[in-house]
């Protein structure tokens, strides 16, 4: 029968050594230094008796807390000391590795081979030319709705969205001019046009900015939540916006709403999404300004005539199939198409979002990208609209993937962070970013010197470029447009490759048009539901 509970050690020592310190005291010059710590350890493990929440602490009183202080620090532990460089958690120490020094004009060259299994199934690469091509400029750009007003001329590489208040003030400021320094376009995400976005000096220039508008309609917003037509006009003018984007879903949680709590709901935050000070910010998961397809792509065309004509398309998560053809079918039904589409893969976000839609919400960037461009191509569409893409993109090889699966142009939003500073501490949503980067935290931002990072966040962007126009000048092309599914292959046992053509599904020009496929031969996905999809309606026909 045991007597004594061996967890109770720790308590039982501090307190007899307490005891005996206070003895000590008289006789021995700094004792009291004993006499308050044992004394400290004493209170606190009678502390851990008494509580009622812990069991642990009730078993181990002072024993106890390392275990809590141990599994705090665990992340960084697995990070810095146990992590395979290899290994994604999300991102692997490797990538991770290759932005901090493409941001940092450092050498990016690794000795010595591949750490990749090359037999490994799922292992990919580019085939080389034996005549590689010459590539001058890696300044790689596309044009975006050509035929408008005012059509723009973007990088095929670009800062995806992070809204001012989920990045703190000096990221975003970082982000901006580094955009400007590189010529590329930053996302202002869903939390609108903050001061931070723009030059602090009216004679500056500030980085191309695609505007995002969510469904709370933030920095165009009625008091009561709804769209106002007027304060979008006046803020779409602003020279500094280059293109407009409508955001049904986002990768991290598609298909749910957020809550910006009042207390975090700071005078500059409600300025730049025109909300109440001190009130619950609230994003609701779905639209007001429309309810169908055809509803969509007629608030499109309402945007796009109050900016003036400039490109305007909206970015999504795909989650139901009949919901994108059903856009699709608007389409051809209107007459009416967004200048550009942006598919946010299911393994995005930066943001902090429930554990269940992290990892199991949301088709990834591969198969949406493909269904995307699929029904653009079998609706004979693919040549009025653009594709972006975005999902866990940060090396020259990445984007080659993406643009050679069918994108146009792809944007990064950890890959940027990474060029900031991220450490990938996994604490965004703790306003507790030990590099100031996810934090309103005055003193933490304080950290992040702006023209220091703008020049990192300018220098992985051109160096991503640089790479980038190196692998496809060795596989015998000009420029990324170039990139087809077949440049593409793909390990899928042991003793078996395939090129991405051959391994995936691609529909030829016009195939959905039952006038150019009468027998209406399709994979199985737009077999299935193409039929059932309809421009009136998200919902499919019974």
């Amino acid at each position: 029968m045991r007597l004594f509970p061996i967890g109770y050690l720790a308590l039982v020592a501090s307190a007899l050594l307490f005891i005996a310190s206070l003895f000590c005291t008289p006789h021995f010059d700094g004792a009291w230094w004993l006499v308050a710590l044992f004394g400290f350890l004493t209170v606190v493990g009678i502390g851990d008796v008494l509580q009622t929440k812990r069991a642990v602490l009730r078993n181990y009183p002072i024993l106890g807390h390392f275990r809590y202080m141990f599994e705090s620090v665990r992340p960084e532990i697995r990070q810095y000391f146990l992590e395979d460089d290899a290994a994604p958690n999300p991102f692997s120490r490797n990538q991770r590795s290759l932005v901090y020094q493409r941001a940092k004009q450092a050498i990016d060259k690794r000795p010595f081979g591949t750490q990749m299994d090359v037999y490994q199934s799922d292992y990919e690469w580019i085939n080389h030319s034996i005549a590689p091509a010459k590539v001058g400029a890696h300044d790689f750009r596309i044009t975006i709705g050509e035929d408008r007003a005012q059509p723009y001329s973007a990088s095929i590489f670009n800062i995806s969205a992070m809204s001012f208040g989920a990045l703190s003030a000096n990221a975003i400021r970082a982000l901006n001019q580094g955009a400007q320094k590189g010529g590329f376009m930053h996302d202002t995400g869903e939390g609108s046009i903050s001061r931070y976005h723009r030059p602090e000096n009216a004679n500056e220039a500030g980085g191309d900015l695609v505007w995002e508008i969510g469904s709370g309609y933030f920095g165009c917003r009625n008091d009561d939540g709804s769209f106002s037509p007027e304060k979008f006009a006046l803020n779409a003018q602003l020279p500094q916006v280059k293109m407009i984007e409508v955001k049904l879903s986002q990768g991290a949680k598609p298909g749910h709403g957020g809550v910006l709590p009042g207390a975090k709901v700071s005078p500059e935050i409600a300025a730049a999404r025109g909300v109440p000070l001190g009130v619950d910010c609230v994003s609701p998961s779905s639209h007001s300004a429309f309810d169908s397809p055809i509803g969509l792509l007629q608030f499109i065309e309402q945007l796009r005539t109050l900016s003036s004509g400039k490109p305007t398309g909206f970015k999504l998560a795909v989650g139901h199939p009949w919901e994108f053809f059903g856009i699709v079918k608007a389409m051809l039904a209107t007459g009416i198409t967004p200048d550009f589409i942006v598919i946010d893969g299911g393994e995005g976000g930066t943001g902090a979002a429930p554990v269940e839609f992290t990892d199991h919400v949301g088709v990834p960037l591969q198969e949406a990208l493909l269904l995307a461009h699929n029904t653009l191509v079998g609706a004979k569409l693919r040549d009025k609209v653009k594709i972006g893409a975005s999902g866990k993109i940060v090396t020259a090889f990445d984007i080659v993937r993406t643009l050679a699966l069918g994108a146009d142009w792809c944007n990064s939003a950890r890959g940027f962070m990474f060029a900031l500073g991220c450490i990938q501490s996994q604490s965004c949503h703790t306003d507790r970013c030990p590099t100031g980067i996810a934090t309103q935290d005055n003193l933490r931002q304080r950290a992040l010197v702006v023209p220091d990072k703008a020049e990192r966040v300018a220098n992985f962007h051109r160096n991503t470029l640089k790479a980038l126009a190196e692998l496809i000048a060795a596989a015998g092309l000009h420029h990324p447009s170039e990139l087809r599914p077949h440049h593409l292959v793909r390990r899928v046992s042991a003793n078996q490759v395939k090129l991405a053509s051959a391994l995936l599904p691609y529909l030829e020009s016009g195939q959905l048009l039952s006038e150019a496929n009468p027998e209406r031969e399709l994979p199985e996905v737009f077999g299935k539901y193409w039929p059932i999809a309809q421009a009136e309606s998200f919902s499919p026909i019974h």
